[in-house]
């Protein structure tokens, strides 16, 4: 027999192929066969020879010089090519098995042809891995595996020499040369990118029983997780711990576990075929995977509660506004987990780019299909065939009468609660009467208004005018901030502590009274020279009008004194605190206090006409209170009581004083604030803490406003309703060429299978927070959208728009200090569970309906699998969508 010249050519190039040596030709390439150098030189001496009968027959192909022995068949290490093997294309592989066999029934050596950039090359030498498993790393299996294998291949042959059911779900990480492993998440790499040498370790985990990974609870003790493996509860009915404010993040996440779809897809691993770990805008596949655990455990029923940790830290790491042990809003943390899940999941592995088109008077189906089907284009996963729809937005710019029409989608509705535009504020109405106590208000103003507003409000319950007011926000016995009355009212937080005093006057009546504001402090005896030691703010501030023409230290310390009347008593004539002495004049260099007594000798040039005098300030000079007295006055005898308290001029804060200089008086150009300084012996004998603090309350405060419930159908429409936009987000109009403050109405064009509805119970200002708790009140069956659905309906088949509520994300207290908690309804028994962290307990519906009540998951009826039935399970590539007819998202 002599071959042709065609296969003896094919031969040559054969032999002339190197691994990982010479480049071949690129495009695909199929596999190459090492053939045993001697026994192919002896085949080649026998077909050059052209005798059959030649002694130099090769007989059956034999490759046992390659192998190191002949049972396990191993190829030898460092085989040099055209010296101990040569290789041959797999057609001639083929053709040379049919003419001679192989010997002693050995296996064909076929090695693959490698894809680098640029070239192809043979891989004569596979990668060799050890591989184990997670509970017996001492016994490892070799197997081999070419560098274009993917990851999947090495689970696969994993999974077949350990003999894992079909059911147990496993992964696979490798062991580095520092003794660290690492996940090898995508099992769609090959081998060559996923850097795998010779001689790693590969190690298979096999998920327990209870949903938890081996590797991610190493910290439990045996026994513990034992008596979660024998524990036996129903799947889902599992709580979440608290790791410290993290309440919002497990109220989040028992909504969304509670979503049968998602859940089905998860538990199914339809997920592990999706996850996208190239999508720049993903998560590399983490986030999914974490979610996937925690869905896991949760619904293994082998949990009452399962410690979120590895979630937390997940979350935390793609975004960081959730670090920490901050408080956080359930929605937002809602909103980065389906926008994360999604992107880890997208279908779409390149984002092509989409030009978007303008309506320009096309039908609304056209132009609605048109946007549906660009969305697909790049955004293809599990997240929008559950929970994404299309709103219809119509601009309308108010100048030319320009309308543009565009379709978008969305995951959730933010709907807006009806509000009114009035709020109750309660304050405290200090009289200018010392023996009237405070009052307690509580007045209805609007939202927008001025303090002027407030002050008009409280003078029809006090009958005081409302410019002879002065609001003040009072915090930690000191004015926080005095008020003008053209401020806007949205300065005012409810939790603020409001005070509006009576006054007389204020500087910009010339003449007329000045409101000087007033602290009371209480002074421990001075330590080491230092005149401040022990200071300590009490009780109200006050404001106290004080006319100009008594503005001298002595007429102060009286009108202060009638102030107090009402909590400070006098010492009575005869007391030890009056007292006869021989000394210099009470006023010293410091402003330390005032004598009220009765002078024996009359100080020339000091009484109190004199002073008041001073305190004229002359034509156009700014009031001043007249300087104390100097010193270079001879001394009398005078009869006089001790002081109660010291008046002192000090700053805002009522820290520090501001002294007078010798000889001159205390300059009012600025607002001045005085200090009542109260020896502690002093302030025990004559100040009457318990009145000082009274207070009654106004026939208005007995008149409770009791706020109407509204309807969710209420915030629909609100949220439907023609807006115009605000002066920050203006709208560029194409015809008029520049920004205009346009109408803007939202319309809903198709609903999703699974509804979010977002309360924004929450509202943010520039100057406040608030949180209404009016109660809203939603079905828990029959949700009917169809009169907000303005897509037209199909006369023949109508698509449902009606919706059950599966879930409910609840938020308790306030904006500070608020708790999260969750309502949700079992897949699979159709029971209602309350789920407050660790805690879960059975609930009726009857209490579902809550002021708390903050983010609704409804999903709609033709969807719903009666409880006891087993769910239709999505398949990875169901699609659909709210445009799609196979899937009728309305």
């Amino acid at each position: 027999m002599r071959l042709n010249s065609a296969l003896d050519v094919a031969l040559g190039r054969g032999a002339g192929i190197r691994g990982w040596g010479p480049e071949l030709q690129l495009g695909p390439s199929p596999p190459r066969y090492l053939l045993e150098n001697h026994w192919y030189q002896q085949w080649k001496e026998y077909v050059e020879s052209g005798d059959q009968n030649s002694s130099s027959f090769p007989g059956h192909i034999n490759n046992s010089e390659l192998f190191e022995d002949l049972e396990s068949f191993r190829l030898k290490e460092r085989l040099v090519e055209s010296e101990e093997y040569v290789l041959v294309p797999e057609d001639v592989w083929n053709k040379l098995v049919s003419w001679y066999g192989l010997e002693h029934d050995q296996p064909p050596i076929e090695r693959k042809v490698v894809e680098l950039p640029s070239t192809q090359k043979v891989e004569v030498y596979p990668v060799e891995l050890y591989l184990c498993q997670h509970n017996d790393l001492d016994s490892p299996v070799t197997a081999q595996f070419s560098r274009v294998n993917t990851i999947d291949s090495v689970l696969q042959e994993a999974r077949r020499q350990f003999e894992v059911p079909p059911e147990d779900e496993t992964r696979l990480w490798v062991k580095n040369s520092d003794g660290s492993c690492e996940r090898l998440r995508n099992i769609h790499m090959t081998v060559l990118d996923a850097c795998l040498s010779m001689g790693q370790v590969v190690i298979m985990e096999t998920r327990n029983k209870d949903g938890t990974w081996p590797s991610s609870r190493p910290h439990v003790m045996r026994n513990s997780v034992e008596d979660e493996e024998l524990y036996r509860g129903q799947p889902g009915v599992c709580g979440l711990t608290n790791l410290g404010n993290t309440c919002f993040m497990n109220s989040a996440f028992q909504c969304l576990s509670n979503v049968p779809p998602l859940t089905e897809y998860f538990l199914n691993n339809h997920y592990l075929g999706e996850l996208n770990f190239s999508n720049p805008l993903g998560m590399k596949g983490e986030i999914a995977e974490a979610y996937a655990d925690l869905v896991k455990q949760a619904w293994s029923g082998h949990h009452r509660a399962i410690v979120p940790r590895m979630f937390k830290t997940k979350v935390g790491h793609f975004a960081s506004q959730f670090l920490g042990y901050q408080q956080h809003d359930a929605q937002e943390l809602l909103s980065f987990l389906l926008d994360g899940l999604h992107e880890d999941l997208n279908r779409v592995k390149r984002k092509e780019y989409v030009e978007l088109r303008d309506a320009a008077g096309r039908p609304d189906e056209e132009v609605a299909e048109e946007a549906w089907r660009n969305h697909k284009r790049r955004n293809d996963s599990i997240i929008v065939d559950i929970f994404h729809g299309l709103f219809k937005s119509t601009l309308v710019c108010p100048a030319c009468g320009k309308v543009s029409v565009t379709f978008d989608p969305f995951c959730y509705l933010s709907v807006p609660l009806p509000v009114s535009q009035e709020r109750a504020m309660e304050l405290f109405f200090v009289y200018m009467d010392p023996s009237r106590k405070p009052q307690q208000h509580r007045v209805v103003v609007p939202k927008a208004g001025k303090v002027l507003d407030l002050c008009l409000a409280l003078a029809k319950h006090t009958g005081v005018p409302a410019e002879q007011m002065m609001v003040a926000d009072v915090f930690s016995h000191r004015f926080y901030k005095l008020y003008q009355v053209d401020e806007a009212l949205s300065c005012i937080l409810d939790r603020d502590d409001i005070f509006v005093y009576e006054v007389a006057g204020g500087l910009a009546e010339p003449g007329g009274a000045l409101v000087l504001p007033v602290y009371l402090r209480e002074r421990a005896p001075p330590r080491d020279g230092d005149p401040g030691y022990g200071v300590v703010l009490f009780g109200h501030p006050l404001l106290v009008s004080v006319p100009q023409a008594q503005l001298s230290w002595d007429a102060l310390y009286g009108l202060l004194l009638e102030r107090l009347s009402r909590y400070v008593r006098c010492p009575e004539s005869g007391s030890e605190e009056e007292e006869e002495s021989e000394e210099e004049d009470l006023y010293g260099p410091q402003a330390n206090g005032l004598s009220e007594g009765e002078e024996e000798e009359e100080m020339l040039g000091e009484g109190p006409a004199s002073q008041a005098e001073g305190s004229s300030g002359g034509s156009g000079g700014p009031p001043t209170l007249s300087p104390p007295p100097t010193a270079n006055r001879r001394k009398r005898k005078c009869r006089h009581r001790r002081p109660l308290f010291t008046v002192r001029p000090v700053n805002a804060n009522g820290t520090s004083e501001r002294p007078a200089l010798p000889g001159e008086g205390f300059a009012l150009h600025a607002q001045p604030y005085i200090a009542i300084d109260w020896d502690s012996n002093m302030k025990k004998q004559y100040y009457d803490e318990e009145e000082a603090e009274g207070y009654v309350k106004h026939e208005c405060m007995g008149h409770v406003q009791r706020r109407q419930p509204v309807k969710l159908r209420e915030c629909v429409e609100l949220f439907t309703t023609v807006e115009t936009l605000e002066e920050e987000n203006p709208w560029y109009c194409p015809t008029c060429k520049r920004h205009q403050l346009a109408t803007k109405k939202l319309d809903l064009w198709a609903l999703p299978e699974v509804l979010i509805i977002h309360l924004k119970r929450f509202s943010y200002t520039r100057l406040a927070r608030e949180k209404l708790d009016t109660l809203v009140e939603f079905p828990i069956r029959d949700l009917d959208f169809s009169d907000f659905i303005i897509k037209p309906r199909a006369d023949v088949a109508p698509a449902p728009h009606k919706y059950d509520l599966i879930a409910v994300s609840n938020h308790y207290g306030s904006l500070r200090d608020g708790h999260y908690t969750t309502f949700a309804r079992n897949k699979d028994s159709g029971h209602w569970f309350y789920f407050d962290d660790s805690s879960v307990s059975p609930v009726a519906e009857a209490q579902i309906e809550s002021k708390a009540a903050y983010v609704l998951f409804y999903q709609r009826q033709d969807r719903i699998c009666p409880p006891g039935t087993t769910p239709c399970p999505r398949p990875p590539d169901a699609g659909g969508g709210c445009c799609s007819d196979s899937m009728e998202v309305d």
